[in-house]
């Protein structure tokens, strides 16, 4: 899906880290690999913009309610989703199926959203109109009914269990969004000082006080674009490559992630599918591959 990003391209994503190996890499490190196909989107050449402040909403809102459905079901039968992107509005979908599952067991789940962007304006503060944009304020329960709503509960994730790691480009009035609504948010200057395992750990605590744990949402420009030149919205100053392989790695360790997706790989502005073949690498990081 590349409805919801203003630069077109990113709905070739997931067929750009098939291309780069992901289902037999996963599948060396011992799990048992099912890959259910690209889901089916609108493409926005015979299908109406709607509202200039939240392009394609209700296409969007829709295929996010596949989604949801299709990853509940998936952990309803034991098994660890994991998404491919398209653009970053599927996490509404990803987190909302989770938080589906875990909520018919009386529990929560929390979120580490690890982005060069907060992804919390709404229809009222986006710049843009661009809904990829705007997901992680859907999740938290900001924003246009369509998209908080799309299971019929709202918040999907409680904000007290959001962490926002790699942050470095936030809009003016999504600021105010991000201040308030309780997520916890770790800039490129917290890494910078504090060094990226301190603030994973305090990322992972947060994701896992009083939750079952948490899904992990990892959008690939928050790898500096020298690394991953491939994405949608490129933003310099990003985490190192070492760094990214150390989150994955940090988070594999906690034992706690139960589902994950990487979006925003844009195969039409990457090179020799470096940033496909780096989400991939990513990704076995975080599913065990190690070192030694």
């Amino acid at each position: 899906m590349d409805l919801g990003a203003g630069r077109r391209g990113v709905d070739m994503g997931p067929s750009a880290m098939r291309v780069a190996g992901l289902n037999e890499k996963i599948a060396s490190l011992g799990y048992e690999v099912e890959d259910l196909g690209n889901i089916v989107v609108d493409q926005p050449e015979n299908s109406p913009m709607g509202p200039e402040n939240a392009r394609y909403i209700g296409q969007i809102a829709h295929t996010c309610q596949r989604l949801a459905h299709m990853v509940e079901q998936a952990a309803d039968g034991g098994r660890v989703p994991l998404v491919l992107g398209g653009d970053h509005s599927v996490a509404m979908g990803t987190a909302g199926g989770m938080a589906a599952h875990f909520r018919k067991r009386g529990e929560k789940i929390g979120l580490i959203w690890i982005d060069a962007h907060a992804d919390m304006n709404t229809p009222e503060s986006s710049p843009s109109g661009n809904v990829h944009g705007m997901p992680l304020a859907a999740i938290v329960g900001l924003g246009a009914r369509e998209l908080t709503h799309l299971l019929g509960f709202s918040p999907m994730v409680e904000p007290a269990n959001v962490a926002i790691v790699g942050l470095r480009s936030v809009d003016e009035i999504e600021r105010q969004n991000v201040r308030g609504a309780g997520v916890h948010a770790f800039t490129m200057r917290d890494i910078d000082e504090r060094g990226l395992r301190s603030v994973m750990q305090e990322a992972i605590d947060l994701a896992t006080r009083s939750t079952a744990g948490f899904h992990l949402s990892f959008d690939m420009d928050a790898v500096d674009p020298q690394e991953a030149p491939g994405v949608g919205t490129p933003v310099r100053g990003g985490i190192t490559y070492r760094e990214a392989h150390l989150a994955m790695e940090t988070i594999c360790d906690c034992g706690q992630m139960w589902s994950m997706e990487v979006v925003e790989v844009n195969p039409v502005i990457d090179e020799v599918n470096r940033t496909a073949l780096l989400a991939v690498e990513l990704i076995m990081s975080a599913m065990g591959k190690r070192i030694l």
